[in-house]
């Protein structure tokens, strides 16, 4: 790739809108809920499955339930999008409520 290419490419990739919104990580072995807030929906799974894979994730009880049961058993889904907001503190404000809705409804552990 030419250099002039390559610049281009990480230019529109900066460039990229990113979708916030409010996911749930699943255990299927223990129905253990955790619901948390994104900023890019798009790539939460990877940065938390990479800290899990570690195994210095902040959520201790997440950590164990990976431990204990796998990558297998947990999975992750997306809740709610946010609609694009150009005001950061509107959008986290709404994030933070909405966040606090989904925790209440399924009855989940903080994130």
């Amino acid at each position: 790739m030419k250099t002039e290419d390559r610049k281009l490419a990480i230019a529109d990739y900066k460039k990229r809108a990113s979708i916030a919104g409010v996911f749930a990580i699943r255990c299927r072995a223990t129905g253990a809920v955790w619901v948390g807030q994104a900023l890019d929906l798009d790539k939460i799974q990877n940065r938390i499955w990479f800290t899990l894979r570690m195994g210095n994730h902040r959520n201790a009880e997440l950590q164990r339930a990976w431990s204990a049961h796998g990558a297998d058993n947990l999975s992750l889904e997306t809740l709610e999008r946010i609609e694009d907001e150009e005001l950061a503190y509107v959008r986290d404000t709404l994030l933070k409520e909405r966040v606090a809705h989904w925790r209440a409804q399924l009855n989940a552990s903080v994130l």
